[in-house]
């Protein structure tokens, strides 16, 4: 298999009131696989959304890509054209954004707003033929074709967010984004979207980039696993090896902030301290404040790329190899 998406040293800055910038991605590299499933985990304000919204070259001022590469089938998006990356949206990468409800036009028929993609996208302006289109789609996330005469609002939650999935799936993407997709919906209803959408990635064999803050939901989902903190991603291994062997201490915090559902009752720990702040970042590990592994060198020097089989990690005094 090879890389259907290579990230190589992206950093996204906001520009602030005061004409400074601040870095949300800093230096971030990865890439995803064909048929690979990969997490991004980390707390609000990491810059998990900022790089999915970088992917898609949705960034518009104050945000702007200030370096690094989005190489998608061999070509790099950050200096395309909007046009030319206009035809690459919902073509070759598509994203499930965090709100259904933002996403849908509350006052038009879910059937013209499938009719619109068609159109836009020049696939067909034939009305007939979309709504043919647009049945299958909702048939693949299980919801009857005569709903299509409905307004968004007319749907429930789990509903709309699978309306949402069928619209990005609408041009066959080789790389489905999804920002935080079952966000206020109960757990019965994220089972549900989530094996829908396992089932689909099997059918219709496309790569997923899967972004959120529950670790423990990454972990069933996930083949592959970067945790980011303060805009960088510290740590990158196999679901199985953050599940079992952390090296990275923030990625044991957050591990052992989630309840496992069997065994023995334990007390949970939380991650002390509060979330970097980006105006403000100091000498040496992002970390350093909130880890309990620190040593001189996190205080004077930033940590280096250590390799692994499975991947790599960012820290001058990892978790041992259990």
């Amino acid at each position: 298999m090879g890389d259907l998406l290579t990230v190589k040293g992206l950093s996204v800055d906001y520009v602030t009131a005061k004409g400074g910038h601040v870095r949300a991605v800093d230096n971030v590299s990865f890439s995803i696989q064909e048929g690979q499933s990969y997490g991004l985990a980390g707390e609000s304000g990491c810059g998990k959304s900022t790089i999915a919204y970088s992917l898609m070259r949705l960034h518009r001022p104050p945000a702007l890509i200030s370096d690094g590469q989005i190489i998608v089938g061999g070509n790099d998006i950050v200096p395309m054209t909007e046009d030319r990356v206009q035809q690459l949206r919902w073509s070759e990468i598509a994203m499930v954004f965090q709100s259904a409800m933002n996403c849908l036009n509350p006052v038009v028929k879910m059937e013209e707003q499938f009719f619109e993609i068609f159109k836009y996208h020049k696939i067909t302006n034939n009305k007939t033929v979309a709504r043919k289109k647009s049945e299958e789609l909702l048939s693949f996330v299980g919801i009857p074709a005569e709903r299509l005469k409905d307004y968004p609002h007319q749907y429930s939650g789990g509903m709309r967010q699978r309306a949402v999935i069928a619209m990005a799936l609408a041009l066959r993407p080789k790389l489905l984004i999804l920002d935080e997709p079952t966000t206020a919906l109960d757990t019965v209803v994220q089972r549900d979207i989530l094996r829908c959408i396992y089932d689909l990635k099997k059918e219709l064999k496309f790569s997923i980039l899967f972004i959120t803050h529950d670790i423990s939901l990454m972990m069933e989902f996930c083949d592959t696993i970067g945790i980011m903190y303060a805009g960088k991603i510290v740590e990158q291994a196999s679901s199985e090896k953050i599940l079992h062997n952390p090296r990275h201490p923030y990625t044991y915090g957050l591990k052992n902030s989630f309840p496992s559902l069997k065994g023995e009752v334990k007390y949970m720990e939380g991650i002390p301290g509060t979330p970097l702040d980006l105006n403000a970042i100091p000498v040496g590990c992002r970390f350093q404040d909130r880890c309990f592994r620190t040593c001189k060198d996190c205080f004077t020097k930033e940590p280096e790329n250590s390799t692994t089989n499975e991947g790599f990690f960012y820290c001058h005094n990892p978790l041992e190899v259990g």
